[in-house]
């Protein structure tokens, strides 16, 4: 990775796409500790430590570098951007008008449906700002200093811009800068809360500090070895004349990922999982067996309820975005068959039995990362303290792949010397 980035960092053009990164990173980074008005951050951090940490909002937080536990403009993050895409993903299947954009729609369509998406974000922005907004209202903790009319509007508006700016400069990175720019984002986010981390594992036992740093490794080389992980469907395509030439007679494959669904299903799962202690949370009961034994971020029926959505979650993510028939028909247009197979129905069979149980190695992949924190928790309560989740270290391994990926294609499109040597 560090041999990619000197590499792209002698090319000009890819050192311009660097800097800008790293300078959108730096903006958005200052817009993250920059709180809105009529705010008191103290009270506010101490509430969120102490209440909201085992919610669906520690996930927020998570997701925005604490940004969200202190009531920054940028508090809100890419939370609205990714759930208006999430819709807008799902609307496409059941929206017919929908559906044409994104398939026949070409170039203008995509258009269409990324304003769609935008409109969709400054909605949520509004909708999470003011809904962020009347939780600390009604906290009782003193959060919020006056709370009229015009300030509950300015603090509503400043999240809700806040959400627009973050999905702008995410837009900027992925036209001007390197990678994609919601997964940079994200990336920015979690890695901001390193240091906390690192000084936190300082004070540990130091067999402690050992096992974290070997589970932390091999959890790294396990995401590393199955986010390359794929099974490749061998596809042959009939020779075809057309006119004086002749076309197809190549066998290649179809390669489908272990890690199709990425991070999402953990995501869905998390969430769901979370709601049920933010609803406890904010009816004001925090204590009893179900709250401590069921809704706990450290329970062991938790993990057990968190796996089995993780499970769910992969297979409905895998179903929405491969769909064996479609592949199936694409493959007979151009000529394609799986050697075995007779094209139609029985290659759409073939295919979605390949991938049901892909599916079942990724839904197994996905708990083992998301519940290795959760079980090193409840053996050693001192892990807890370090906020370590499994969502946080896929997205981190993911995008750092990811990056270096988009960076050796573009040396690769300049057929640079130093990099093909």
């Amino acid at each position: 990775m560090f041999t990619t980035l000197r590499n792209a960092w002698n090319i000009p053009e890819l050192r311009k796409k660097l800097i800008f990164t790293v300078l959108i990173m730096l903006l958005y980074r200052i817009g993250s500790v920059i709180p809105v008005p009529y705010i008191n951050v103290d009270a506010l951090t101490s509430y969120f430590n102490t209440t909201l940490s085992d919610t669906i909002l520690g996930l927020y937080n998570a997701m925005s570098g604490s940004a969200f536990s202190q009531a920054t403009v940028l508090a809100l993050s890419i939370q609205p951007y990714i759930n208006a895409s999430i819709i807008i993903q799902l609307l496409t299947i059941a929206i017919p008008a929908l559906e044409r954009l994104q398939k026949d729609g070409g170039e203008e369509g995509k258009k269409k449906l990324n304003m769609i998406t935008r409109i969709t974000t400054v909605a949520l922005g509004l909708l999470m700002g003011w809904a962020y907004y009347m939780m600390l209202v009604n906290s009782g903790a003193g959060i919020v200093t006056e709370t009229g009319f015009l300030n509950a509007v300015v603090i509503v508006l400043a999240f809700a811009a806040g959400s627009s700016v973050v999905m702008w400069l995410g837009e900027q990175i992925t036209e001007h800068g390197i990678g994609n720019g919601i997964s940079i984002i994200l990336f920015a986010n979690i890695i901001s809360r390193l240091p906390a981390m690192l000084n936190t594992t300082i004070h540990m036992v130091w067999w402690h500090i050992i096992l974290v740093v070997i589970g932390m490794l091999a959890l790294v080389v396990l995401i590393v070895f199955t986010n390359d992980a794929e099974r490749r469907i061998p596809v042959q395509y009939a020779k075809r004349v057309v006119g004086r030439k002749v076309y197809g007679g190549q066998n290649t494959n179809l390669p489908i990922k272990v890690s199709m669904t990425g991070v999402m299903p953990v995501i869905f799962a998390q969430s769901i999982c979370s709601l049920p202690a933010t609803i406890c949370t904010f009816a004001g009961v925090t204590s009893g067996w179900w709250y401590e034994n069921v809704f706990s971020s450290t329970s062991w029926l938790y993990a057990v309820i968190y796996f089995l959505l993780i499970f769910f979650f992969s297979w409905f993510y895998a179903s929405i975005q491969y769909d064996p028939v479609e592949i199936s028909n694409n493959l007979k247009k151009n000529g394609g068959f799986i050697p075995g197979f007779r094209p139609g129905k029985p290659t759409a069979d073939f295919i979605k039995k390949v991938i049901n149980k892909i599916v079942v190695f990724g839904a197994v992949y996905l708990g083992i990362v998301a519940l290795l924190p959760i079980i090193a928790g409840n053996l050693l309560p001192s892990v807890q303290s370090l906020a370590i989740g499994g969502t946080s270290v896929i997205i981190v391994v993911s995008v750092a792949l990811e990056t270096v990926k988009a960076l050796e294609a573009q040396m690769l499109m300049r057929h640079y010397k130093g990099f093909l040597d």
